[in-house]
């Protein structure tokens, strides 16, 4: 990595040096002089909006709509130092990304109330400055880091205005009037703003963004589906290359799955859990450092992330040699008939609720069935005695974020009633751990969960991740079918 020069200060007006140990002692006048000049005209004209540019109009309105004469500031958020110099790969904040499809660090997108609503401006770090050196000098020069669009591109592509986001803090700080912010994305933004917001008016601001995910629009379900169909891409990557999993370890299943997610997508949505045999029993596994075994299960859990920031959220097991064994194609096939009652149940009009219930009347009933746990099934249920083994709820909304809208009042959320256009994960499980003397030995150390992303529809619901095969013959042969 090569090494740059660094502003002490991010002032303009203030001279931009050198690294502490760079190897170059200093920049000479004529040195200077002759970068700013020999630049060719880079503006780009006649763009095109982002395709999400007339949703995020729309979705600007309604919060416009509901909070009337109310100055409302939401950051996208700045850079975190990895280490010492470096930095990790910036993602936007989800509200500011809903509200813009911008995904530039620093943006702050505010919303000034007007007589009739809101004026909604988008305040962006403009091109590199090539007079003051601050494009080939800085660590965040485009001569570094890459070019980043002028205030004139980004209003043309956003259909919004562009301002200079380095005068934002002290324009906020002589503002008069209401303010909400959303809050934990940028501290300097915050300052600026600390005599007049409060928590309890700001945690108001970050529920209703949070429930205006809860119902997608059209352009959302896209994106959705796109994510979907290439994380079944990616699963089957996987597939193919377990051979060399097991002459290595879960971490060539992660990196296999991440190279789909970056050549088709942003990023992948979340850490992938790639947990082989015993690891399968724990839920977040993403250490992802062990052996990958003939006979053993794998469980893996990943979801590729679009460029518009839309992740889906799958799950598969698979038998590592291709073949589950009795006890592990019993434990999946009970699993998957969970699964099965579980998407039965959502349908517009359902309680959020009756998916994670029919899903964990299955599993009772199949616990009770192999002697694990002593019935009757309403017994089980009702001391949530099956939750031993069957750990976490059955699901969740998906969107921008893995766990989607969890902000959202209660009462909005899991006490609510399912609505065309929400999505949602379906994912249960059975986790024997390899230390649980309540059950027979032969059953520790295995881990089963199967999830799919389902849309809730008009007439009931649709399957975006059903490109995956989920009853264990199927899988089986899918498998076959890909390592030839």
């Amino acid at each position: 990595m090569a090494e740059e020069l660094t502003p002490e200060t991010p002032e303009e007006e203030q001279p931009i040096k050198q690294r502490k140990n760079g190897l170059y002692p200093g920049v000479s006048d004529e040195l200077a002089e002759n970068m700013t000049q020999g630049w060719a005209d880079t503006e780009l004209r006649d763009l095109e909006p982002v395709a999400q540019a007339g949703h995020a109009a729309a979705r600007r309105a309604a919060l416009s709509a509901r909070f009337p004469g109310e100055r409302l500031v939401v950051p996208a958020g700045n850079l975190k130092t990895r280490s010492n110099d470096t930095e990790y790969s910036f993602r936007a904040s989800t509200e500011y990304a809903y509200l813009t499809g911008d995904q530039t660090e620093d943006g702050v997108l505010v919303l000034e109330p007007t007589a009739d609503g809101h004026e909604a401006t988008v305040h962006l770090l403009p091109r590199s400055d090539r007079e003051n050196g601050e494009f080939w000098l800085s660590g965040q020069g485009e001569l570094w880091v890459g070019r980043r669009h002028s205030l004139a591109e980004a209003e043309q592509l956003l259909g919004l205005p562009a301002r200079d986001v380095r005068e934002l803090p002290e324009a906020l700080r002589e503002a008069t009037g209401p303010v909400r912010v959303v809050r934990g994305h940028d501290a300097g933004i915050e300052a600026a703003l600390t005599d007049k917001v409060t928590a309890e008016r700001d945690e108001e601001l970050r529920v209703v963004l949070s429930e205006a995910r809860l119902v997608k629009d059209d352009f959302e379900v896209g994106e959705l589906q796109r994510a979907c169909d290439s994380t079944a891409r990616g699963f089957e990557d996987v597939v193919r290359v377990l051979d060399k999993a097991q002459a290595t370890s879960e971490r060539y299943i992660e990196g296999t799955f991440f190279l789909r997610a970056r050549v088709e997508g942003n990023d992948v949505g979340y850490g992938s859990i790639c947990a082989s045999g015993p690891h399968a029993t724990t839920l977040h596994w993403v250490r992802n450092d062990g052996p990958v075994r003939s006979g053993d299960l794998l469980l893996l859990d990943a979801g590729v992330e679009t460029t518009t920031l839309y992740t889906a959220d799958v799950t598969r097991t698979l038998p590592v040699n291709g073949r589950y064994t009795d006890l592990q194609r019993k434990i999946y096939d009970a699993v998957y008939e969970a699964q099965e009652a579980g998407i039965a149940a959502v349908r517009p009009g359902a309680k959020y609720r009756d998916f994670h219930d029919a899903a964990q009347r299955v599993l009772a009933a199949r616990l009770v069935e192999w002697g694990l746990v002593e019935g009757p099934v309403e017994r089980v249920l009702e001391l949530g005695l099956q939750r031993r083994w069957t750990l976490h709820g059955t699901g969740h909304m998906l969107g921008m974020d893995v766990h989607d809208c969890a902000a959202a009042r209660t009462e909005a959320y899991v006490d609510s009633t399912l609505e065309p256009g929400m999505c949602l994960t379906v994912e249960p499980g059975l986790y024997f751990q390899a230390d649980d003397l309540t059950v027979p030995e032969e059953y520790r150390g295995i881990g089963v969960r199967i999830e799919d992303d389902i849309l809730v529809t008009e007439d009931g619901n649709r399957n975006l991740s059903a490109a995956l095969p989920r009853r264990s013959d199927e899988v089986e042969a899918w498998m076959a079918a890909l390592q030839g």
